[in-house]
């Protein structure tokens, strides 16, 4: 390599579909979870999640490590666990139990627009004009899918029920956002997913323990288990370390594009796995949502202002880029 030159990065392609299998992942797990409480309870299948996941993320318990972490980023980490692991997961869980994969992966794609409310209302980020015209159209979106469930005949209720536990998801998971853009500065990603899926276990502990006085496990299918084992793997590692690893290059406006991976993937497994039938209001709903995250996100000016900040972190004079600069997500 001749001197002076820097490391050329992986093209945006390769990383592009990074990010596009983390949201793939995200959006089949939707439908996956609606499959499997059917045969597990709820709280059982929360607990088993985090089992695994904590399992897996093992390695990265270490005492030292863990006692350099002050008490007020213990604070901040709790609040993250008890919103985007513990109170999520019950919410998404009892959602998709009472409403259709393809309505909640509708409704889970308004997190871009969601986190978007969020910062402006708690960290005071100015809200330009493309991101309130992508709120609108979120909004729009979802107004539209529960009116239509809403005037069905037979389980209408329910449906809206569960569509309003989705969205309290969606909440919960942008808090989680917001909250990791200040554990961002001072602990690894991969540090912060694992304290808060060991905080949010501890949680669910007690809660998970009590549908095992009654449960049968050998009512429950193998192939099941399987997708237990699969839901845990691919929300708590596979999709967050493919999101983590695409994102590094790619400028965060543009990465909030592949988002809309999201409610097409969980679309395809409602039709595809559970034989879900797609109506007006789904299409209508989708296409609103994705025209409001295409709106915000696709690249421009803000694209090259990104990139500008980018350049000003690499700046030995330590300029501090500016709030949003960085934002950090997880896959669902």
């Amino acid at each position: 390599m001749p001197p002076n030159s820097e490391p050329v990065p992986p093209s945006i392609p390769l990383n592009a579909l990074l990010l596009a299998a983390s949201m793939a992942l995200v959006g089949s797990n939707v439908g996956l979870g609606k499959a499997i409480v059917i045969h597990v309870p709820i709280l059982l299948f929360a607990l088993l999640r985090f089992v695994v996941a904590i399992v897996c993320l093992s390695p990265w318990y270490r005492p030292a490590r863990m006692r350099r972490v002050s008490r007020r980023e213990w604070w901040n980490l709790f609040l993250q666990a008890f919103f985007g692991t513990f109170l999520f997961t019950l919410l998404m869980l009892g959602g998709v139990r009472l409403t259709s994969a393809m309505s909640a992966g509708v409704i889970t794609s308004t997190i871009p627009a969601t986190v978007a409310i969020l910062s402006w209302l708690v960290l005071r980020e100015r809200l330009s004009r493309r991101t309130v015209l992508s709120v609108l159209l979120a909004v729009a979106g979802i107004a539209v899918l529960n009116i239509a469930r809403g005037g069905q005949q037979g389980g209408g209720s329910d449906a809206l029920l569960g569509n309003l536990m989705v969205m309290g998801a969606v909440v919960c998971e942008s808090i989680y956002v917001i909250l990791s853009k200040r554990l961002a500065q001072t602990l690894a990603a991969i540090e912060i997913c694992a304290y808060t899926h060991l905080i949010g276990g501890l949680l669910m502990l007690p809660l998970g323990l009590v549908p095992l006085l009654d449960f049968d496990a050998s009512t429950v299918p193998l192939h099941v288990w399987a997708m237990v084992l699969w839901y845990a793997l691919s929300a708590s590692v596979f999709s967050f370390w493919l999101w983590m690893k695409g994102i590094r290059h790619v400028p965060a406006q543009l990465a909030g594009v592949f988002t809309s991976v999201l409610p097409i993937a969980a679309a395809l497994y409602g039709i595809v796995f559970l034989g879900e039938t797609p109506g007006w209001a789904h299409g209508v709903a989708l296409v609103c949502v994705l025209a409001g995250i295409a709106l915000a996100s696709w690249p421009g000016r803000l694209a090259r202002a990104a990139a500008e900040r980018g350049d000003a972190q690499r700046d030995p004079a330590g300029i501090e880029p500016g709030p949003g600069a960085t934002v950090q997500s997880r896959g669902r």
